[in-house]
């Protein structure tokens, strides 16, 4: 594991990005590459956690950390009052287009990355879950991938943007994104062609959190089955 320094695209400097190198039986040969998008806790122990295990698949996998022009190398954990407050305030002062384009700037250095194909994804949980929507929307990677996205509803007006594949995980206890709006999004994109949207019954938010205090094996085991073959399928 290694990590890769990206410049910013606004000409504003540069940013870390955690490096996992493909592994496992389907690492040979010219393979594809996943951004991985932070929650509000950095890049994590835990972020760092998935990206391991994406690796894994076969897959080149950045995690990207965007909080750097506030604070670089941030990771926290979901283990104290004083983290989450800490949490809180970054994604208080965390501005989304700025975050967005820092992931386009990755996704393009994960394309040219050495023995990939040029296919790549993004993946991401909870602000990066939005972040995940909104790559959907404003970006060209082959596939996005969103778990518990927080503010869905509030993009709903830019599904007419979506080129490629998204799909969406939503946990049906999830306070940080209502009953109400989650219903006004899985309306929305009821019947989109390019939209898979699934509901896990009595998971919370963060469910697929791995170590976090919400994880939910049932929920996380089907959803990452669902996601590592819709990987497979756009990546290779």
């Amino acid at each position: 594991m290694s990590t890769i320094e990206i410049k910013a695209t606004d000409g504003s400097g540069s940013f870390a990005a955690y490096h996992a190198a493909p592994s496992g039986n389907h690492a040979g040969g010219a393979v594809g590459a996943v951004v991985l998008i932070q929650e509000i806790f950095g890049v994590s122990d835990s972020l760092r956690e998935i990206a391991d295990q994406v690796a894994a698949l076969g897959y080149h996998v950045l995690a990207p950390d965007l909080f750097w022009r506030q604070e670089p190398g941030v990771n926290l954990s979901d283990k104290s009052q004083a983290e989450w407050d800490k949490a809180f305030a970054l994604l208080n002062g965390f501005d989304q287009d700025k975050g967005v384009a820092d992931l386009k700037a990755t996704l393009a250095v994960a394309r040219t990355l050495p023995g990939t194909n040029g296919k790549a994804a993004t993946m991401g949980y909870c602000l990066g879950g939005r972040l995940a929507f909104m790559m959907a929307t404003r970006s060209d990677a082959d596939l996005n991938i969103s778990y518990y996205g927080v503010g869905l509803d509030g993009l709903i007006p830019e599904l007419g943007q979506i080129s490629h594949r998204l799909v969406v995980h939503v946990a049906d206890r999830d306070n940080f994104f209502p009953a109400e709006a989650r219903a006004k999004l899985i309306e929305a994109v009821k019947g989109h062609a390019l939209i898979d949207t699934y509901v896990y019954p009595n998971a919370d938010h963060a469910f697929a959190r791995a170590g976090g205090t919400h994880w939910d094996t049932r929920s996380a085991w089907i959803a990452n089955g669902r996601s590592a073959a819709a990987l497979a399928e756009a990546l290779g």
